[in-house]
C-alpha cells in the first residue's frame, strides 16, 4: 500500500456535478474547508488532516444564515436584550428531551459555556475550594478551574467509561475535607467518550451530591448532539437535581462556537444563587451570537437532523474501518456528541498516539493524556466531517502505525 499521505475528499461543490442539497457532512471539499481562518483550519499546514478541535466541517444552516444575514443589514449589531435565547431553548428542550422545566426567569446569559462555569463555580465555592471532575475530561476543566484558584479533585470513570459511584463518594468526601464548600463540575453528555448518562445515574449523582453538601454545575454544551434512539436527560429533571446549575449553548450542535452566546440555567432550588451573578457577565454575549442561536434552536432543527443522521453513519464508518486497519485500537462509539475516543494502547505507540499519528501520518487528533487521569495512550477524534476525510485520515493512521512498529 502507498505510505504517501494524500488528500482525498468529497466532491468540490463548486463542481455542476456535486450535490449541493445533499447531507450537510458531505457537501464541503477540503479545498473549501482550508478556505476558513478558524483555530480548526489555520493550527496545523495543509497537509495535515485536522480531526481534532470541536469545529464541523459543514455548511451553516440556512436559518441561521437568514437570521444573521437580516440582522446585518439592519444594522441590529447592538447589546442584547430580553430573553429571546431562553425562551427558544425552553422550546427545544419541552420539544426534544420532553422536559418543560426549564423556566425561563431562571436563566442568565453568559459569553460561552466555559466562562458560565467559571461564574457559577464562583457563586457557590470559594478560592481554594475543591472541584470535582469526571478523568478523563474536557482539558479546559483543569484549566479554567486552577486559573480561578480552585482544587481539581479527580472522580475517575468506570471501565466502560459511566459514572462511578464509589468515585465520586470517595471524591466528595476529599473535596469537602474540613467542612469546606465543593462544586462537582459534571460533563453531560460527556467529553471526550461521548457517554450518555442516565436518568438512573443522574438521580445517585443527586443524592450523593446532596448527602456531601457538594453543588452540582453541570457543562450540557453537547446535549442536542445524540445517537439515533438514544435521549439525552437534564441534570436539571431528574429528583434532587432542583438546586444544580446548568450551562447551555447552541453552539456545539450548530457550530456557532464562533458567535459567542450561552445560557446559565438554574433548577428552583438553585434560583437565589444565580440572582447573585454580577450583571456584567450578561455583557459578555454577542448580540449576533444569540441571534444566531435562537435561530438554531428554533428554526435550525431540519439541519441538525440531517447532521446527526450523518454522524451515526460516521460512527458506524468509523468502527468498520479501525477493525480492518487498525484492529488494535478499542473504540466504542459514543450515544453522544460528534467526538470518538480510542484507545491506542494496544499499537506500542506509547503515551502520546497523537504525536505519532501527527508526526508520521499528518493526521491531528487530541492527545488522551490532557484529558488527565486516564488519558495516557488515547486520541480524540472528531467525527463531524465528511466519510472520506475519516476514511483517508484512518488510512494515514494504518500507515503511521506501521511505520512505528
Amino acid at each position: 500500500m502507498d505510505s504517501t499521505p494524500r488528500d482525498t475528499a468529497p466532491a468540490d461543490p463548486s463542481d455542476p456535478a456535486a450535490d449541493h442539497t445533499g447531507p450537510p457532512l458531505r457537501q464541503l471539499s477540503l479545498t473549501q474547508l482550508r478556505r476558513r481562518t478558524s483555530m480548526k483550519w489555520r493550527a496545523y499546514p495543509e497537509d495535515v488532516l485536522p480531526l481534532w478541535v470541536a469545529e464541523m466541517d459543514v455548511p451553516q444552516a440556512e436559518p441561521v444564515v437568514r437570521a444573521v444575514t437580516d440582522a446585518m443589514r439592519l444594522g441590529d449589531t447592538g447589546y442584547p436584550a430580553g430573553t429571546p435565547y431562553a425562551e427558544a431553548l425552553s422550546r427545544f428542550a419541552r420539544d426534544r428531551w420532553g422536559w418543560d422545566g426549564l423556566a425561563v426567569d431562571r436563566t442568565a446569559i453568559v459569553p460561552d459555556v466555559m466562562l458560565g462555569i467559571v461564574e457559577m463555580l464562583k457563586l457557590v465555592t470559594g478560592p481554594g475550594d475543591a472541584v470535582v471532575v469526571n478523568c478523563p475530561v474536557y482539558p479546559p476543566f483543569y484549566q479554567f478551574v486552577r486559573n480561578m484558584d480552585r482544587r481539581v479533585v479527580e472522580a475517575p470513570l468506570d471501565p466502560d467509561g459511566r459514572l462511578d459511584t464509589a468515585a465520586l463518594t470517595a471524591a466528595f468526601t476529599r473535596a469537602t475535607s474540613g467542612g469546606r464548600p465543593a462544586a462537582y463540575l459534571l460533563c453531560s453528555p460527556h467529553n471526550p467518550t461521548g457517554t450518555l448518562h442516565t436518568a438512573a445515574e443522574l438521580t445517585a449523582v443527586a443524592a450523593l451530591a446532596h448527602e456531601h453538601g457538594v453543588r452540582v454545575v453541570v457543562d450540557e454544551i453537547h446535549a442536542p448532539v445524540v445517537a439515533g434512539g438514544s435521549a439525552f436527560v437534564p441534570y436539571l429533571s431528574v429528583p434532587g437535581g432542583s438546586d444544580g446549575l446548568s450551562l447551555m449553548s447552541a453552539s456545539k450542535a450548530w457550530n456557532l462556537a464562533g458567535l459567542k452566546a450561552a445560557l446559565a440555567v438554574a433548577g428552583d432550588g438553585a434560583a437565589d444563587d444565580l440572582a447573585r451573578l454580577p450583571e456584567e457577565v450578561g455583557h459578555g454575549p454577542s448580540h449576533i451570537g444569540i441571534i444566531a442561536h435562537t435561530a438554531a434552536l428554533d428554526d435550525g432543527r431540519d439541519w441538525l437532523d440531517a447532521v446527526l443522521a450523518g454522524l451515526d453513519r460516521n460512527r458506524e464508518l468509523l468502527a468498520g474501518l479501525l477493525a480492518e486497519q487498525l484492529p488494535g485500537v478499542r473504540y466504542r462509539p459514543g450515544e453522544a456528541t460528534y467526538l470518538a475516543w480510542l484507545d491506542c494502547r494496544e499499537l506500542g505507540l506509547g503515551d502520546d498516539p497523537a504525536g505519532v499519528f501527527l508526526e508520521r501520518g499528518r493526521v491531528a487528533l487530541n492527545a488522551g493524556a490532557d484529558f488527565g487521569t486516564g488519558g495516557a495512550g488515547h486520541v480524540r477524534l472528531n467525527l463531524a466531517t465528511s466519510p472520506a476525510v475519516i476514511t483517508e485520515a484512518v488510512r494515514r493512521m494504518a500507515t503511521a502505525a506501521r511505520a512505528t512498529a
